[in-house]
């Protein structure tokens, strides 16, 4: 008898619904798994007989074929456990076909039979919703995620036999060793039913929808971080504003302690929140790369993401074996902070370029190609010299050779893709024992947010979102300038030797800083303002 089941697989960041196949037949006892599968579902032809034997169900000796469609497609993970399992049962005529009928299903099988959670159930369920299919059924663990998805009733179970009894609307479908219906482990039927603007209330074993909302330990103690908390230092301040308002890459040059590290952990405190539709889509990041079951919710704060100086090329582009997203895809719609910029690799540094232009990594395989979304706000510190104190020659000891040296560790490619550079002075003792009140973050972010919302309504329908995504078509028709304003930059990109690329991101910046400003229109004190912050780039690398 031949039965299908619906489930699906992740190819980097996008979804397939995969048709499993299975037939039994006369002949010689097998069991074989085709349609491109990998060393874990070839795999599952173990795990599934003997789960099916320890909750009850004898295979008989005959031949057992399972072929996952499309066939030209590699599958790889343990998520076809699940669909395999139930349609042998239909085939073996204790489920029938109709049962699955517009529902999908996933999961890993242990030994005993227990469903144990998988990565990527939330981007295949809101591809499953795409195609019409309104119910799935997966581990506990990962029921909630499901649930996410508008119009997707998701339903957890805790092992095979309790997948099978919500498919049949039984007790318990599953008979024992000794052929007797057992009602035993059944399963909580309660099922959570998500829809766009998140339903809470709903449970599934217990867990609230609401439980998305509840913000993590991380979140807690990134919400403690505050613009309030660093005495002076104004102009890092502001430019780490106009760079949250349009989502500009920033670099900040400055001698050790100057508070380079503490202003850029603050950063996120002052961005925009995620849209949902965004919150959706970086927790499907999240999902295929196994961590958002270990937040237990969906993400609703922009990632922050600090990698140590000796990551390797392949964990920040993404890749291996298996590829898998790396850093600078965690860090989508989020910021990808470097300390000690020199630090790095050159030639993982370079890995950066091509991602902050095209927003996305593509990695080839001999399997195939996988593309995923990298469209971050690099925020780099970086001392100007080895000892950190140039130009500061009364403290600094290090030779032009050495300070050259250093700041030639990081290519002039990437430093032309860094919107605004800007340098950290050091402290002042006045500054530090100031009973002065600073601005807290939720006032910064006050004057971010109206800054984001006149972008939105000037890239509505256009797919942009920030001011720093606008491309050179963009930046012509969005950041028109009048006569005298073209005159004088004019005379700075003759001046200041620009490139194209600097110039139009100097526009850019321009654009955002009066959009913080409630201007329509670039004046000069704009353009003057988005030059300065090119200009340590020109003291240090001249």
């Amino acid at each position: 008898m031949l039965s299908t089941i619906t489930s699906g697989a992740v190819y980097g960041v996008r979804s397939h619904l995969i048709q499993v196949e299975v037939d039994i037949s006369q002949g010689l006892p097998c069991f074989q798994i085709v349609g491109l599968p990998g060393s874990e579902v070839r795999e599952a032809r173990e795990r599934v007989k003997v789960a099916l034997k320890n909750v009850g169900v004898k295979l008989p000796p005959m031949c057992i074929n399972v072929n996952l469609s499309p066939a030209d497609l590699p599958k790889k993970g343990t998520m076809f456990d699940l669909p395999v399992a139930v349609g042998i049962m239909i085939a073996l005529g204790k489920l029938k076909q109709e049962s699955v009928a517009g529902t999908l299903l996933l999961g890993e099988l242990g030994l005993s039979g227990e469903l144990k959670p998988v990565r990527g159930v939330l981007p295949i369920a809101r591809e499953s919703a795409l195609r019409g299919i309104g119910r799935c059924i997966v581990p506990a663990e990962n029921a909630w995620e499901g649930a996410l998805v508008g119009e997707m009733e998701s339903i957890g179970a805790r092992s095979v036999r309790e997948a099978v009894a919500l498919l049949s609307g039984e007790d318990a479908a599953v008979p024992d060793a000794d052929g007797d219906k057992d009602g035993s482990g059944t399963g909580d039927k309660s099922a959570v039913k998500g829809d766009s603007g998140g339903n809470e209330g709903g449970s599934c074993h217990g867990l609230s929808i609401a439980a998305a909302a509840v913000p993590t330990e991380e979140n807690v103690r990134e919400e403690q971080l505050d613009f309030a908390q660093i005495n002076g230092q104004q102009g890092l301040k502001r430019a780490a504003e106009v760079a949250a308002a349009g989502f500009h890459n920033l670099l900040i040059i400055g001698a050790p302690g100057s508070g380079k590290t503490m202003l850029a952990r603050r950063i996120p405190s002052i961005l925009p929140p995620l849209t949902r539709e965004e919150s959706l889509e970086v927790s499907a990041i999240y999902s295929i790369s196994g961590l958002l079951q270990f937040t237990g919710s969906l993400r609703t704060t922009r990632p922050f993401l600090n990698p140590h100086h000796t990551i390797t090329g392949q964990a920040l582009a993404g890749g291996g074996r298996i590829p898998m997203p790396g850093i600078i895809s965690l860090a989508h719609r989020g910021v990808l902070f470097l300390d000690e910029l020199p630090e790095f690799k050159r030639e993982t540094l370079d890995i950066l370029r091509q991602p902050l232009e095209d927003k996305r990594v593509q990695i080839a395989r001999s399997s195939g190609s996988y593309v995923y979304p990298a469209d971050f706000m690099l925020v780099g510190a970086m001392n100007p010299c080895p000892c950190g104190f140039y130009p500061d020659r009364e403290r600094c000891r290090c030779t032009p050779f050495e300070v050259r040296r250093y700041l030639n560790r990081v290519s002039g490619p990437i430093l032309d893709r860094m919107d605004i550079c800007v340098e950290a002075m050091p402290m002042a003792f006045a500054d530090m024992t100031s009973n002065r009140r600073e601005e807290s973050s939720a006032q910064v972010r006050k004057r971010v947010m109206a800054a984001r919302k006149r972008q939105e309504q000037r890239f509505a329908g256009t797919g942009l979102h920030f001011n720093a995504d606008m491309g050179a078509g963009d930046v012509e028709r969005y950041c028109a300038l009048g006569e005298a304003e073209l005159r004088y930059m004019e005379r700075m990109f003759t001046a200041l030797r620009l490139s194209a690329r600097s110039y139009h991101r100097i526009l850019k910046v321009a654009r955002t800083i009066a959009d913080l400003d409630g201007r329509e229109g670039i004046g000069e004190t704009h353009l003057a303002e988005a030059i300065c912050y090119r200009q340590s780039d020109h003291k240090y690398w001249s």
